[in-house]
Formats: C-alpha cells, sequence, structure tokens
C-alpha cells in the first residue's frame, strides 16, 4: 500500500500521464459544500474570503470530496485576486500568503488518503473578481494585453505554490482564453482550458469550435472542454472539444439549476446524472467531475460509476473525429 505522502509533497504520478492512462475524478462545487457546512459566503470575495477567516473549513470540504473519491482538488482561488483582496485591506505580501494557503490546504486533504490526489489551482475568469456575474457574460471591455496583465500575477502566486495543475476554469469568451494562455506561458504547469458556455457557444457568443481550436496548439494545455454549465449543454461539447483540439477532454458541469443573479439564489431544478460519465468518456473525457452544486454524494456515483468501467473502456486519448 502506498504510503502517506507529506502535506506539501506531490503525488506519485503526473497529472498529465494518470489522463494519458485513464479516466480522473475531480471534485465537486466548492461552496455549496462550503455552504452545507454553515459558512457564509455572501462576501464578493465567495469562497476566498475563507482563506483568510475560516481555513479549515476549505480544508474539511476538499477532505469531503476526497472521502467521496475524488482524484483531483481544485483550491479555493477562483474568486481570488489581489485586487479583491486588496479591497478588504489584504496587502499584496499578505495576498500572495493567501494563494499558497490555497494549494496546501488542498494539498493536506490530498494528503489524508493513501492514494494519488492531485491538486489544481483555480484561475477563475475577470468577471469572477468583479463579482457581478459577468463571468456569465463576458466581453468586459478590456484588451487581450490587460486582461492578461491581471491574470499573469494570480498565475505566478499559485504556480510558486507548487500545485499540480493550473485549472483556466470558467472562461466565457475567446479572448479571455488568449488572455490566459498567454499569462501562464513559461509557468512550468500543465493547465486545463475550460470554458462556460450556453447551448452551441460561449457565453459570449462565439461558436464552440472557435474556442476550443484556441487550445490546439499548445503544448502546454493538458486538457480543453467545459465547466459551469448546463449538463445538457457539456454533452455535445465534450464531443465538439475533442474533435477540434484532438487533446484529452475535461468536463464538470454544474446541477442544472440556474444562478440568478439578481435575486442572488439558485432557481430550477437538478438535472445532473451521474450516468453521463459513459457517454463523456466515449467521447473523449478524461478529466470528470462536477461544479456548483454538485456535491459529495454525486462525486461518489460517479467514483462508483468509474470503478466499474469494463478494463479499456474510457482509457487512452481524445475520441477521433
Amino acid at each position: 500500500m502506498q504510503a502517506v505522502r507529506s502535506v506539501n509533497g506531490p503525488p506519485a504520478r503526473a497529472l498529465d500521464r494518470a489522463v494519458s492512462e485513464g479516466t480522473v475524478l475531480l471534485d465537486g462545487g466548492l461552496s455549496n459544500q462550503l455552504e452545507a457546512q454553515g459558512c457564509d459566503l455572501s462576501d464578493a470575495l465567495w469562497s476566498a474570503r475563507l482563506l483568510a477567516d475560516g481555513p479549515g473549513q476549505i480544508e474539511a470540504a476538499h477532505t469531503a470530496y476526497v472521502r467521496a473519491g475524488a482524484q483531483v482538488l481544485i483550491t479555493a482561488s477562483y474568486q481570488a485576486s489581489f485586487e479583491g483582496f486588496g479591497r478588504r485591506g489584504i496587502g499584496r505580501a499578505r495576498a500572495a500568503e493567501l494563494f499558497v494557503r490555497s494549494v496546501r490546504l488542498a494539498r493536506r486533504a490530498g494528503a489524508s488518503v493513501e492514494r494519488d490526489v492531485w491538486v489544481a489551482a483555480s484561475v477563475g475568469p475577470y468577471g469572477a473578481m468583479l463579482a457581478d456575474g459577468s463571468e456569465y457574460r463576458g466581453r468586459y471591455g478590456l484588451s487581450v494585453r490587460e486582461l492578461a496583465r491581471f491574470h499573469r500575477p494570480r498565475v505566478e502566486a499559485l504556480a510558486a505554490a507548487g500545485p499540480d495543475a493550473l485549472a483556466l476554469e470558467t472562461v466565457p469568451d475567446i479572448d479571455e482564453a488568449e488572455a490566459l494562455l498567454g499569462a501562464v506561458e513559461g509557468c512550468g504547469l500543465p493547465v486545463w482550458l475550460s470554458y462556460s458556455v450556453q447551448g452551441d457557444r460561449t457565453r459570449a457568443g462565439q461558436p464552440l469550435e472557435a474556442a476550443f481550436a484556441l487550445a490546439a496548439g499548445h503544448e502546454g494545455v493538458l486538457a480543453v472542454g467545459v465547466n459551469c454549465c448546463d449538463p445538457v449543454d457539456a454533452d455535445r461539447a465534450v464531443r465538439v472539444a475533442a474533435q477540434v483540439a484532438g487533446k484529452p477532454v475535461v468536463v464538470y458541469p454544474n446541477s442544472g439549476e440556474r444562478w440568478d443573479t439578481g435575486g442572488r439564489k439558485w432557481v430550477g431544478e437538478p438535472t445532473f446524472d451521474p450516468g453521463r460519465v459513459r457517454s463523456w468518456q466515449d467521447a473523449g473525457a478524461r478529466l470528470v467531475g462536477g461544479c456548483c452544486r454538485v456535491g459529495p454524494e454525486s462525486i461518489s456515483e460517479l467514483a462508483g460509476l468509474l470503478e466499474s468501467t469494463p478494463e479499456g473502456e474510457g482509457k487512452g486519448g481524445p475520441a477521433e473525429p
């Protein structure tokens, strides 16, 4: 049996190797688990506030997903930014420490089990910092260069903490994807690029084919796909991503409920079905999980389904066009 790693030690295998060998299970929504633990996430920093005010809650949430079977933990840095921390009176040096803490908390939770658990540092979109729902619209009125200037210090702070990968996630449009890919150049870590989509387009209205094609020529991109979207929209997106980018696909949709920005609440009925993982695998998905409102119970179901996958099924690279 593999020994428990130190809290700062990486897994025995690199994440990109694990993805090349089979399907790897991501965690679910961090925010819903924190709320289930009684945390108040009404602050503009959302879950990132707890990096300063309640790090133990974050570690506990990560641990809940590890116990459910998650093999990759995504850090609580999605809404973290130097600008956002600055508005709360947190200076740059302390903010940099909080970015590092986000990785260490996930690493510590992963080290509580006797198997490989990877840590992906979340790099959320510019709109997450604005805390006004604009990450679901994109088109902030900023140039690619300006967006890259915003993201690069966050990337550097997270990379310095030694995660196994960077999750460029909930990206609403191609311009921000281009900025993010520029910001991570030279970081020395594999990344995945994950768009938030609606129907067959990005949130900003661009065709998915164009969005996924952006990642095709980047060697450092471990996987490309979608997150924080309706499960139905994820089904088609997985196929398109595999065909266009020629890379493994990452997919972790929401529960199917919809966030009402004005009312600041979730509305509608959940439609997330762990059984979808079979078709995702067949289409080329190699990193699978859930996003908002998908909790440990659903991740546990996914873990059971992946464990029961016949030998050879859902293995290897992306599906052929």
